[in-house]
C-alpha cells in the first residue's frame, strides 16, 4: 500500500508576486552548530546575505516570527523566508485561461515561458502568472510543460484535489497530443509508433535512448507537407519522459524546428532572445475528471509559427 506522504503546514509568509516562500527543514545530519551556519553552508550564499535576511527578521517559523541566527542546530526545525529574485526578461507573449472552474483551471501557454518557478525562472512562470493575475493563491499545478513548448497546461485550484489530477497523469489516464513543425521526409514511413529506453541525467542538458527496456513511447503521424520541405506532425505520446517527444523526432531523422538540443547543443540563446521558438505545440487535453466525472477536451488555440509564417519565422536568426 502506498504510504500518504503528510501535507506540508500552511506557510507563515504571505506569497510574492504569485511564489511561495522557500520552506527549509533541517534534517537529522545537517551541518552547521546554528541555524545561521546550516543556511550559509546549505544554500551557498554569501555569509553577508544570509546575515542580512536575519537582521531584517526574513527567516521566520512556522508561526512567522524571525529566528535569531545564534538558535542552535535542531534537526527538523522548519525556517521560511523568500528568496532573492533573480532579474528575469518579461516574456511579452499572452498567458490565455481556456477553461476555469472551482477546481480546475487550464491555460494555453506561450513559449519560453517555465510552468511552475524553478532556477532562473520565478516569477515569469505560468503558475506565479496565473495565481497573481486570477487570485488563487493556492492554484498549483498537475503536471509541467517544457519552458520552450507553448501549449495547454491543468493547473488545480484547491490543495486537497491536486492529488487526484496528478494521478491522471501519473496513470496515463490524460489522453494528450501535441503537433510539432519539421522537416519532411518522403522516405520515412508514418504512421508508426517508437519505443525506447530515454534517460536524462542530473545536470545533463540532454536525454538519450540507451539500451534496455522501453520506457518512452510516441506515435507520430504525418498531417501535411508542402513544397518548401516542411511538415506538421502529430505527436501522442504513451508515456512522459524529459524531452520524449524531441528524442523521437530527431531519432527519426526530423528534428522540431527550433530545437537548441537536438540533434546537436547549439550555443546558449542569450535571456530575452524570443526568436525562433521551438515548433512544438502541446494541442490537446482529454480527460474524465476525478472529481465531477465531467469529459474534458480542451484544445489550444496556438498554432506554429514557422507554419504559418515561415519567411518571417527563419528570418529571425
Amino acid at each position: 500500500m502506498r504510504r500518504r506522504r503528510t501535507p506540508a503546514p500552511p506557510p507563515p509568509l504571505p506569497q510574492r508576486d504569485g511564489v511561495d516562500p522557500v520552506r527549509v527543514r533541517l534534517p537529522a545530519d545537517g551541518p552547521g552548530a546554528t541555524v545561521r551556519e546550516h543556511l550559509v553552508l546549505r544554500l551557498a550564499a554569501p555569509s553577508a546575505v544570509i546575515d542580512g535576511m536575519f537582521d531584517a527578521g526574513a527567516i521566520v517559523d512556522a508561526t512567522g516570527n524571525p529566528v535569531p541566527p545564534d538558535t542552535p542546530y535542531t534537526p527538523g526545525l522548519t525556517v521560511w523566508f523568500h528568496r532573492d529574485m533573480p532579474d528575469e526578461p518579461p516574456v511579452p507573449f499572452p498567458l490565455h485561461v481556456v477553461h476555469q472552474d472551482d477546481h480546475l483551471v487550464v491555460a494555453d501557454k506561450p513559449h519560453f515561458l517555465a510552468t511552475t518557478p524553478r532556477g532562473r525562472h520565478v516569477r515569469q512562470t505560468a503558475l506565479a502568472r496565473l495565481r497573481h493575475e486570477l487570485g488563487l493563491p493556492h492554484l498549483t499545478a498537475a503536471h509541467r510543460l517544457d519552458r520552450l513548448t507553448s501549449g495547454l497546461v491543468l493547473f488545480t485550484v484547491r490543495p486537497e484535489e491536486r492529488g487526484a489530477y496528478q494521478t491522471l497523469f501519473r496513470d496515463r489516464r490524460v489522453h494528450k497530443e501535441y503537433e510539432a513543425v519539421a522537416p519532411y521526409d518522403p522516405a520515412l514511413n508514418l504512421p508508426r509508433t517508437l519505443r525506447s529506453r530515454i534517460v536524462k541525467e542530473r545536470g545533463e542538458l540532454t536525454a538519450k535512448e540507451v539500451d534496455g527496456e522501453p520506457n518512452a513511447e510516441t506515435h507520430v503521424e504525418l498531417l501535411t507537407h508542402r513544397a518548401d520541405g516542411l511538415a506538421r506532425y502529430r505527436l501522442v505520446p504513451g508515456t512522459g519522459q524529459t524531452h520524449q517527444l524531441r528524442v523521437h523526432m530527431s531519432a527519426l531523422g526530423v528534428p522540431i524546428l527550433g530545437d537548441p538540443l537536438y540533434p546537436e547543443v547549439s550555443a546558449p540563446v542569450p535571456a530575452g532572445d524570443f526568436r525562433r521558438p521551438l515548433q512544438l505545440l502541446a494541442r490537446e487535453l482529454a480527460f474524465t475528471d476525478p472529481v465531477t466525472g465531467a469529459a474534458h477536451r480542451f484544445t489550444s488555440g496556438r498554432t506554429l509559427e514557422a507554419w504559418t509564417s515561415y519567411d518571417t519565422w527563419a528570418a529571425d536568426q
